[in-house]
Formats: structure tokens, sequence, C-alpha cells
């Protein structure tokens, strides 16, 4: 499959459509709508305003599907999904441009306002759906035709892989899985290897998608295998693949299954998308104007603090250390130097509430949070966002992870300036610590979303101005 290509003809599609659009707009404003207001006929004339717009409107169509996600995951849109983007899309995009562009239009009357906003949506709305529809229509009919499938894996070899792969492999219209083999989970579960090929076992799950190109997973283990469920996904945590668990009785009665298609097996997905794509660009736009504004406004307290670092000890005014950021990328944190030189010579240690290590201007930048500030610039580079769990070093995530597998949940996103598990435990004197603070950041993750980040932003401002930071 070839998603590149794929994604091409959308966005060709849509850089066509708009300009479509835009043009038979431009067209009925000249024939009908200035008209109205100068009592005479105006010329068509596709002048240098015309043609500036025909340039910048699509490209700025095409900026707002990016962040709608209208370009992910190309070959698993369907029809209805199309109708409902296509249409959120015209009706923002719609209003943007009216207060943009046409509110200092020269109108008779305010009515015409309205005929103006309706005629663009109407024109864009169907200029844009039809030739999308046809696209994904195609799409679906190969996937339905078996022409077009998605790798799948099973996890999972019992009576219930078994009756599942049997089901799936005899629908007509094809659900789309193209099933390349099974995963072991005990070692034992070897029914469905009189169908499918034994991959390997759970643990090397990794490799297996790595090497078959796994697109798909569903996990199908007896209801007595439930208790490994957790490691299973926290083995597939951070892969490119669609998670799908069979429910057992009490996840349909309790409302879990949502179904997505009228014929096939009902299947859990696992949502790995944290936020909608238009929130996560929202989120980046704000981590890089909230940074540049807060280097820029407290550049004189950047200036006294670093004197202050400077005449409090001998050593560097900027502490740099390497920690682990998202999808196990490591980089460089910076800090206002909070401690004496060589203040780990023995070794990676974590401070305490009455460690000597740490000088009197670094307790208090400690107490106030005023050491992270050089960390903006992290969060300009792109290396971390201002809300997110905290980075770690590579040797605490170590001990973290022998006690805490589920640690790996945090690395789907950026690290930030502050977190949740920051607000509510500063700084952790232990590993212990640690994982206390870590299920508040997992806490934060599978609920995340631009309120919360204004609210936890908002505690942390009360932090410093009370200094109650640990």
């Amino acid at each position: 499959m070839n998603q590149a290509r794929q994604r091409a003809k959308y966005v060709a599609a849509d850089l066509l459509s708009a300009l479509a659009a835009w043009t038979a707009f431009y067209v009925y404003r000249k024939k009908y709508i200035e008209p109205e207001k100068f009592g005479y006929s105006v010329p068509v004339e596709f002048d240098n305003q015309f043609l500036i717009a025909a340039l910048l409107i699509p490209l700025f169509w095409i900026s707002l599907y990016a962040m709608l996600g209208m370009y992910r995951s190309i070959y698993r849109r369907h029809r209805l999904r199309e109708l409902g983007q296509v249409l959120l899309a015209s009706c923002i995009g719609v209003v943007v441009l009216f207060f943009a562009l046409l509110l200092d239009d020269e109108v008779a009357n305010y009515q015409f306002y309205y005929k103006s906003v309706v005629a663009l949506a109407v024109l864009h709305f169907t200029l844009t759906f039809i030739p999308r529809f046809i696209l994904t229509s195609r799409t679906v009919k190969h996937i339905h035709s078996g022409r077009l499938g998605f790798n799948t894996v099973i996890v999972g070899g019992n009576e219930e892989a078994l009756s599942m792969y049997r089901e799936m492999r005899d629908l007509r219209p094809a659900p789309g899985f193209k099933f390349i083999g099974y995963v072991s989970v005990n070692g034992k579960d070897k029914l469905l290897e009189k169908e499918l090929t034994p991959l390997g076992n759970i643990r090397e799950i990794k490799e297996i998608i790595g090497d078959h190109n796994i697109e798909e997973v569903i996990i199908a283990i007896e209801s007595s295998e439930h208790k490994n469920l957790g490691a299973i996904i926290t083995e597939l945590e951070g892969l490119n693949v669609t998670i799908k668990i069979i429910p057992d009785i009490y996840d349909i009665l309790s409302g879990s299954v949502k179904m997505t298609a009228i014929f096939g097996v009902p299947l859990v997905q696992i949502n790995t998308e944290i936020m909608p794509s238009w929130q996560f660009f929202i989120k980046r736009l704000m981590d890089f104007a909230g940074s540049l504004i807060a280097i820029i406004i407290l550049a004189p307290v950047f200036l006294i603090l670093a004197l202050l670092v400077k005449l409090s000890s001998p050593g560097p005014i900027i502490y740099k250390q390497e920690r682990i950021g998202q999808h196990n990328k490591p980089f460089y944190i910076f800090k206002f130097r909070s401690m004496y030189m060589d203040a780990e010579t023995n070794g990676p240690q974590l401070s305490s509430s009455h460690d000597p290590r740490i000088t009197k201007i670094g307790r208090f930048m400690r107490k106030t949070r005023l050491d992270e500030l050089p960390q903006f610039f992290n969060v300009l580079r792109g290396e971390m966002s201002l809300v997110g769990p905290r980075p770690e070093r590579k040797y605490y995530i170590e001990r973290i992870m022998e006690v805490a597998p589920h640690y790996r949940h945090l690395q789907k996103v950026k690290p930030g300036i502050t977190s949740w598990g920051q607000v509510k435990y500063g700084y952790a004197e232990n590993v212990e610590q640690m994982v206390q603070r870590l299920k508040y950041d997992v806490l934060y993750i599978e609920n995340m979303s631009l309120a919360i980040d204004f609210k936890i932003l908002g505690y942390t401002v009360l932090t410093i101005l009370k200094g109650s930071g640990k």
C-alpha cells in the first residue's frame, strides 16, 4: 500500500476543490452581490488580488485539513467520517475566511453577508466532499474485495483466537485484515497453528511487528488469561499499530464495545490518539508562543538569576543533563545550576529536602521552580512541551521500569516543564516517590486536553508565587 501516493491524491483533490470553490464564489460575488450595492453590472476580472487569493486560500484549507487530521491513516477513512470531517472543516474555514476577508466587502445591507457565507460554505463543501467521497469509496471497495488489506497478527492461539480467525476469514465483504500469523502468549496456545503460521512469543512482538510490517494487532486471549492483558498492551506501547481486543461479556454489558461495522466480530479498539490532531497543533503553537513570550518578558529575571548563581559558588550558570524524551529519544535538559560542582561524583543521586549539595540560591530556585526557566529553550527546540510528564535520566527509568513497566506510556508524549505529577509531588527524593508521581502522569496522558494543560499551568504559577515547591 503506497500511503504517500494516496495522501497526495487527497491533497491534490483538496487544492483543486478549494481553488474551484473560491473561483466560483468570486464570480458569484461579481454577478450577484456587488451589483446590488453599486446598481450596475460588475465585470468579472481575475485581477492580481484574485490571483494572490487563489494561491493562498487553497494553502489555508490544506493547513486546516492537516490540523484536523484529515490526512492521517489515509487508508482507514470511511464515507460517513468523510462527510462529518468535511462539514466541520467547511464550517470552521468559512467562518475564518469571513472575518479575515469578507467582512470588509461592500454590500447593500447586512443580509448579503449571510448570502456570501452560505454561498461559500455550500460551494466549498460540495466541491470538496464529492472528490473525497469518490477517493474514499474506491478505497472501501478495494478493502471489501480483498485487494487491499492491513497486515495483521493475532495475539493468542486458543479457542477464542481460532473462532475469531475463522469468522473473519470467511466474512464477505472482507473486513480488511491480511492475517500474517499469530503470536503465542503462554507457549501452550497452539490451536491456531492449524490455520496460521506461529511467529514467536509475546516477548518478541516488537521484532515480529517490524519484520512483517504489521499494521493491526488483534488480542484474542481466553478470559483466564486477562491478567496478561496489561502486560501485552505495555509491550505494544509506542508501536505504530492499531490494537483491537475481543471483548468478554462484561465488556459488552458495560458498554465498552463500540461497533464501527454492522458485520464482523465485535472488537474493542484501543484508542492510541491521545488528543485530537487540532489540539496537538494548538498545543505546539501554545508551547512555541508561550516560551518565546516568557523568555522575552523574563529576560531581567534570567539575568538576575544568572548573576546570583555565578556568585553562589564556582561552576557554570547553566547545568545541562541528558534526559530521555518522547519515543525514548535522549536530549539535554537545561537548568540554572542549583548544586555545588561535582555533586554526583559517586554516581546518580536524587536530591532531598535537606540536601547539603544544594546551594542557598539553589534552594530558593527549587522552591519557586525558577531553576526550570532555561527549559523554555528546550521547548523552543521542540524537545519539550510546557506541560507534560517530567523527563527522567536513563538510570532512573531503568529502576522505575523494574517495578512499574507502564512507565513507557509516558514516552508517548513530549516531556514538560511542569506536570500533574510535579504539581502534586514536586521533586522526587527516591524511586518510590517517582512511582507514586508516575500514576498522576499516566492519568494526565489518558485525560490529555488543552483544558487540563491550562489547569496545570495555573497550579504551577500558584506554586511559584507561594514558593511552596519542594
